[in-house]
This record gives C-alpha cells, sequence and structure tokens, in this order.
C-alpha cells in the first residue's frame, strides 16, 4: 500500500491533480561583461564534416515529478520524486550509467494537518519534508512553492551527482550538465565541464547584443561573455549557440546558452566547444517538447530516468478526463 492510501483511511480525501512537472528556468540577477570582442558579435560555427567530439564523455540530466495525492481539508498533500543519473559514452557510442541518485517525498505543512492525517503521513511516509503552511489558503501559490521545493531538492540532487563525476573524470574525459554549470564552484571552475541551459527566464544581456542572442541564426554562436552572481558567487563563461533555425517558430527555438569555465581557455575553444555541441543535436530528441533546445545525449538519460520512476509518477499516454462522470 502507498503511505497517501493511509491518509485517506485516516480522514484525508485522494486526490487527482495530475502530475506537476513545471520548469520555470534560472530566474535570478546577473552582471555580464564581454569578454570576447569589442561587443556582442555572431560567429559562424566553422564547418566541418568531422567535429571534434571527445571520448569518453559523461552526461548529467535529472527529473522531477510530483503529485498532490490527498487533501486534508484544504491542505494539499504532495508525493514528490526526484533523480539524477550521469551516463558515461565510449568509443563504442552506448552510454552506461555511472553514477545515480533518486529520493522519493512526501511533501506537507505539518502544523496545518489534523492530528489524525499527520499522525498517518509521519507514521506511513519515511521521507516527510514539512514546508511553511502559510499559503494554504491560496492554491495556486502554494502549489508554486510546492514545484520550488521541488526544484530545490532535484538541484540539490544533481549538484551532487556533477560533483561526485568531476572527482571521477578521467583525464581526457568531458561532463556536460543540463542545467547550470554555476550552482557548484568546484564543477564551474574545472576545465572540461560544460553546462547546457535550454530555459531561459534570466536575461544577461541589453540592447543590440540582446537582439543578436535572441535573432543567432542556426548554427551559430554569440561572443563569450562572463557571468557573475545568481545561484552562486562563481563566475562562469557563457555564450548562445542555436541548434535550429528560429524563423518561422519564435525567438528561442533551438536556443541553448552554454557555461563553462572563466578561463582565457574557453575563449580560444568556444569555436571548437559549439561545433562539437551542434553535431550533438542529431538523432532529433524526440518526442521530448522541448527537442529543438535538447542535446540527444541529454535526452537519452532523461528517458533512461523516466523508465526508472515511480509507476504512479510516470506520464501516461494520455490524461484521465476532469470533465463528471455521468449516469449511464
Amino acid at each position: 500500500m502507498t503511505w497517501w492510501r493511509a491518509l485517506v483511511d485516516a480522514g484525508a480525501l485522494a486526490g487527482g491533480s495530475g502530475l506537476g512537472v513545471w520548469d520555470r528556468g534560472e530566474t535570478a540577477t546577473y552582471d555580464t561583461f564581454i569578454v570576447e570582442d569589442s561587443e556582442l558579435q555572431t560567429h559562424a560555427i566553422p564547418p566541418s564534416p568531422q567535429p571534434l567530439i571527445p571520448s569518453p564523455v559523461s552526461f548529467l540530466n535529472g527529473i522531477q515529478r510530483w503529485s498532490v495525492v490527498a487533501y486534508d481539508g484544504v491542505v494539499q498533500i504532495v508525493n514528490a520524486y526526484v533523480a539524477a543519473a550521469v551516463r558515461r559514452r565510449d568509443s563504442d557510442g552506448a552510454l552506461r550509467t555511472t553514477f545515480e541518485r533518486s529520493r522519493a517525498f512526501a511533501i506537507a505543512p505539518l502544523d496545518r494537518m489534523s492530528p489524525a492525517v499527520r499522525q498517518a503521513l509521519e507514521q506511513s511516509a519515511s521521507d516527510v519534508e514539512a514546508v511553511d503552511g502559510a499559503l494554504v489558503e491560496q492554491p495556486a501559490r502554494y502549489l508554486e512553492m510546492i514545484e520550488a521545493t521541488v526544484r530545490r531538492a532535484r538541484a540539490r540532487l544533481e549538484r551532487e551527482l556533477a560533483e561526485a563525476a568531476i572527482a571521477d573524470l578521467g583525464l581526457e574525459e568531458w561532463l556536460v550538465i543540463d542545467g547550470l554549470l554555476s550552482r557548484s564552484p568546484g564543477v564551474a571552475q574545472h576545465p572540461r565541464a560544460l553546462g547546457v541551459i535550454k530555459s531561459h527566464g534570466a536575461q544577461f544581456l541589453e540592447g543590440r547584443g540582446l537582439e543578436r542572442a535572441l535573432t543567432l541564426p542556426a548554427g551559430h554562436r554569440t561572443s563569450v561573455f562572463a557571468v557573475r552572481g545568481g545561484h552562486t558567487r562563481t563566475e562562469v563563461y557563457s555564450w548562445y549557440l542555436r541548434l535550429w533555425p528560429w524563423e518561422g517558430n519564435d525567438l528561442l527555438y533551438g536556443l541553448l546558452r552554454i557555461e563553462a569555465r572563466a578561463h582565457v581557455e574557453t575563449v580560444s575553444r568556444a569555436a571548437e566547444l559549439s561545433g562539437w555541441l551542434w553535431a550533438e543535436r542529431a538523432p532529433l530528441a524526440t518526442p521530448a517538447t522541448r527537442w529543438d533546445r535538447l542535446l540527444y545525449p541529454l535526452h537519452h538519460v532523461e528517458e533512461y530516468l523516466k523508465t526508472r520512476a515511480p509507476r504512479d509518477l510516470r506520464p501516461g499516454p494520455s490524461r484521465l478526463s476532469r470533465l463528471p462522470r455521468l449516469a449511464s
């Protein structure tokens, strides 16, 4: 029996809000300055029939899932799951798992729960994360707080795995992370680590530089710029890279932001590294909703994690109708 069944037995109502998989991306504030060119420019990726793709390469990605499973009055009790994995690609092209970690946990404002349901939760769930109950009467804002709680748990898991993977890298091996490199100082300062960011909630540029980044042609990158602040004080170098044409779609279509260590070598290798990542766009990472911004090996890690998620937190082929059932 799953733990939330005990809550229903104790008087809670069963939930059914569907899966929460929001991804609002980065929203912090950053300081930036150009470190390549006098102002932000666009650079074509040098044509190469065989781009220099390192071997071996490790890829890190994570997933998050949550669902409201019970109601104690207006208190929404959540079942959450986060997981991350590192998979290494050797010369044969196959991806093999080297690190993996997951956490399944309940989220609830314990101080706002009835004694019977709280007792049932604490006795049946092995991992409970208590949250502030101040937003219980504001369901939408409460669920935003829940999503932020799950996102932080996933980020913590990914940071721990990234640090473990960096310590285990071979002499010529690279680590490519789906997300911010700058979350961990040790990872951000490594010479063979790259962060690939496909969400664009934070703004790093303005004016003509922003326009050039958002209208970047496919197969082009921007100049390298330094990024300070945000989630950590670790400085990184960054640039934008367009994988697919945005014309006829939207300004963010096929647009990635790359993070690497803040070092002069990053600037000198930006063209080479962009050519490598450009080559990783195929085969297509479908049926992912953001396939245009997802490198295939990172998609592969995500799909691997999805197959290992708890069955009740896996998105099905279609959601059940929320319409009321009518008598026949």
